[in-house]
Order: C-alpha cells, then structure tokens, then sequence
C-alpha cells in the first residue's frame, strides 16, 4: 500500500513539473504573438492556455485523492497539501499567458507593443521565460538552494516593470491612452507571471525542508 502511495506521490510531481513546462511554452508563444503582432500565434497561446486548466483539474483530483484515501502523515501531508497549492500557482501563471495572448490577439493586425519600449517588453518576455523555466527545474530537482535563486530573478522583472511604467507615464509619452492602458496591463501579467513563479520555488523549500521560505538563506547570503 504504502509503495503505490510512494509511486502515486511521484506521478503528481511528475504532473506538476508538466504543468510548468506547459507555463513556459505559453509565456513563450504569448510573447511571440505579442511581438509580432502574429494571430496564429496567439491562438496557439490560448489553446494551450486553455488546455493547463485539464491538467489543474487532474493534478487536484490527484492530489485530493490522496488526502482523502491514503492518509498521508508528516513529510508526506506536507508534500501533498503543498502540490495543491503549487497547482494554484501554476494555473494562474497559465490565466497571465492568456490575458498577455488575448492583447495580442485584440490589437492584430496592428502590434500592441509601440517600437519606443519593444526592447522592455522583450526582455520582460525573456525574464519570464526564465524564470519558467527555473520553475521547471526546481519542481524536477526539489533542490531549495535553486528555488530560492528565483526571489533573485524576480528582481530582473521588478526592474524592467519599472522602466516599463517610467515610458509610459513619462512627459514625452506619444503613443496614446489606448497603448497605455495596454502596456499598464501587460506590465502587471508579467510581474504577476514572474511572483508565481517565485511562489514555486518558495513553496517548494517547505516541501523539501519543512522551513518557512523566509528562513532560508538567499542565494550568496550568510
């Protein structure tokens, strides 16, 4: 009983990890459309979008399982309860990619992004890729040391938010109220992309060492 528990235990893991690469790919596809102004694309991005709540929906009914049959005590609740939680992040990181797909696909055929902040919304793209694919790593390896590497990476999209919203509230902003308000929105999907993001390295030190995330040095810390 118990090694089909063990074997359960590892298939949702497994899941979770699936369910981040699949994060990845729709921050990365968004991104293209959104730079492109390419509607294939953002369709692409909105299906598979789509497609992360299935895998939400079978990653609780699996977890919630085994809450509900097996008991789990310990190390083991922990690791069950934390995989639901971890579930909420990741399918909102899936809902952000579709918020940015669904501008592109809006302002198509023309290009939400104006040339003067391409080069931002590039590297917010870039940032956010990264950090999905730290993500990824880290629901694979548990490792805490790498997950708390990505309260750092996090810093990389503040700062690029911020430059973000200083063009488009500066005194020599030409490109419009409608643009802005666009730019404000994908400003914020990006940095929330980027804080679940965090949430899964934070969430998965206390899966591996039962420490509070604060409590664990960051990277190059004492």
């Amino acid at each position: 009983m118990r090694t089909r528990f063990h074997e359960n235990l590892d298939q949702l893991a497994a899941q979770l990890q699936a369910m981040c690469q699949r994060d990845r790919t729709a921050i990365a596809t968004a991104t293209n459309a959104l730079l492109r102004a390419d509607l294939e694309l953002a369709e692409q991005a909105i299906d598979i979008c789509r497609d992360l709540d299935t895998q939400r929906d079978h990653c609780e009914h699996g977890a919630v399982t085994l809450l509900a049959l097996q008991a789990p005590v310990a190390g083991e609740l922990r690791q069950v309860v934390t995989a639901i939680q971890l579930v909420g992040d990741l399918a909102r990181m899936g809902v952000l990619s579709e918020h940015i797909a669904n501008i592109a696909r809006r302002r198509h055929p023309d290009c939400a992004i104006p040339e003067s902040v391409q080069p931002i919304v590039a590297r917010m793209g870039a940032a956010a890729i990264a950090m999905a694919t730290s993500a990824v790593a880290v629901l694979g390896s548990g490792d805490p040391g790498d997950a708390a590497a990505l309260d750092s990476q996090d810093d990389t999209m503040d700062r690029l938010h911020h430059d973000l919203m200083a063009a488009v509230l500066g005194e020599d902003w030409a490109d419009g109220t409608t643009t802005a308000v666009d730019l404000t929105l994908l400003g914020r999907y990006y940095e929330r992309f980027a804080d679940h993001a965090v949430q899964v390295g934070r969430r998965t030190i206390f899966m591996a060492t039962g420490e509070l995330p604060d409590d664990w040095p960051s990277p190059g810390g004492e």
